[in-house]
């Protein structure tokens, strides 16, 4: 067993975009999803139940069973557990930064054993709503705007006493959580999971994926697991290690039965990088178009709105989503364009096409109108990958200015890590910002293929012309698709 490469990760990542794009991805996370936040693993939460018995914790692997002894010597009094729980879980951890992007990520399925609240945490702090379930009748009520739904299968930390913790609890589990059971097996048809910090010893995922299993046979959906690839432990013997290691294969081997193909890493870290790297490639599907135009250097206004209109319409026919904050003399071209392609192609508008922000003009409330915007622009570029400059100037004083604002977009483009496409034929701003990146080597670098040399220099060059800059541009790209 190798470790993933980075050609088979570009592969994967591919597989799970064309699922997230289509709102056919879930998560299912498990405790190890959890764990750098700081929280306890399950079995040094159950240390004191451990000793209590007269048992040492190092040598327990069936955790389920040593709750349910527990219950049985204190006449089924959980009590202590539940109060275990509660001093454990109940502190807010600083959230993930797995949690970040998979909140950040269009995602609005997500299921969990995990009583903690870290995703719905991570989810609130991107900006969403997150409708949590974890008791039967919360299936049938819907959270109004909600973004996501959380179904934690096995309780809340805030409702100790009903969470999912003995041998009693999982053998009445197909009884008591039926609806449970058949949302999960339902989203297991219809959805592609990404299994994040699961290790699959759970009984009640064990008789769910058998059921979907039984009932679809050989057509059952793919699902994906990440794994860390056994490694030898400090003192543990060679034949010890290659046990271990030959355990996991057969296991790993056992999951394909289910559907379920594993992604083998060398580091927890390679998970982060792996969704670091899905992120952005969904991302890249998202163009911002940052413009601003008093006047239009030596076109003329009716050439201009042409070019810019037929130039989003191009990039939206391209397949990418487009973000635009309505700049002056620039953003109503680029709506036009949108909607052009939208209808022409016999689609609906919605937002997966288009994303529009308007910048909010008056100032009103207590904050600054300038403080405002920046967090306006923030907001608004964090939905790109891409970002194209055009023109930028204004207005000011009776005097043709640069456009602050553009450059503002720029700074924060440039900070956020998007892929930076100034137009500097167009002058003003635009052309500021590719000669500051000029001089940097920007374009030198690895995030650009060897062939797009030539379409910037296209976009860039005084003497091109609106139809050149503008195949030059689509040119540019289709090559980074």
């Amino acid at each position: 067993m190798t470790p993933i490469t980075d050609q088979q990760c570009q592969r994967v990542v591919s597989d799970l975009l064309r699922d997230l794009a289509e709102d056919n991805l879930a998560i299912f996370a498990g405790a190890g999803l959890s764990a750098p936040a700081g929280y306890v693993s399950w079995s040094e939460l159950l240390r004191p139940i451990a000793e209590d018995l007269e048992l040492e914790i190092e040598k327990e692997t069936d955790l389920v069973a040593l709750a349910q002894y527990h219950c049985n010597s204190n006449l089924a009094n959980r009590g202590k557990l539940n109060q275990l729980l509660i001093n454990e879980l109940s502190d807010k951890a600083d959230i993930t930064e797995n949690h970040k992007i998979l909140a950040r990520l269009p995602i609005s399925t997500y299921w969990t054993t995990n009583y903690d609240r870290l995703i719905e945490n991570a989810l609130a702090d991107a900006g969403k709503v997150p409708d949590t379930k974890y008791r039967i009748k919360q299936l049938s009520f819907t959270k109004r705007g909600r973004d996501a739904v959380v179904y934690k299968m096995h309780g809340d930390i805030e409702h100790p006493d009903e969470a999912v913790l003995t041998k009693d609890d999982y053998e009445a589990y197909h009884l008591k959580m039926e609806p449970f059971i058949n949302a999960l097996s339902g989203d297991l048809v219809s959805k592609t999971f990404l299994f994040l910090g699961f290790s699959f010893t759970d009984p009640n995922l064990d008789y769910i994926l058998s059921r979907v299993r039984v009932a679809y046979s050989k057509d059952q959906r793919q699902h994906y697991c990440i794994q860390k690839i056994v490694e030898p432990e400090v003192g543990e013997s060679d034949a010890d290690a290659e046990y271990r290691k030959r355990k996991q294969e057969l296991f790993i081997q056992d999951l394909l039965r289910f559907g379920i193909k594993t992604i083998l890493v060398s580091d927890y870290s390679q998970i982060t990088n792996i969704l670091s790297q899905l992120e952005w490639a969904f991302r890249r599907k998202t163009i911002f178009i940052s413009g601003s135009a008093y006047e239009y250097g030596k076109w003329d206004s009716s050439e201009a709105g042409h070019f810019i209109y037929s130039l989003a319409k191009e990039i939206a026919n391209l397949g990418f989503r487009i973000v635009s904050g309505f700049g002056l003399g620039v953003g109503s071209s680029v709506i036009t364009g949108v909607l052009e392609s939208v209808y022409m192609s016999g689609r609906r508008l919605d937002s997966e096409q288009l994303i529009l922000r308007p910048f909010p003009q008056n100032e009103v409330g207590s904050r600054p109108i300038q403080q405002v915007w920046h967090e306006y622009r923030e907001e608004m570029i964090s939905y790109s990958g891409i970002v194209i400059f055009l023109f930028g100037n204004k207005l000011k004083d009776g005097e043709v200015v640069l456009a602050d604002g553009l450059m503002s977009e720029f700074e924060i483009a440039k900070s956020k890590g998007l892929l930076l496409l100034p137009v500097g034929a167009t002058g003003y701003a635009s052309r500021n910002i590719y000669t500051q990146l000029l001089q940097e080597g920007y374009f030198d670098s690895t995030a650009f293929p060897k062939n797009c040399k030539e379409h910037i220099t296209t976009i860039c060059d005084d003497k091109s012309d609106l139809a050149q800059i503008q195949r030059g541009l689509i040119n540019l790209l289709s090559s980074l698709k």
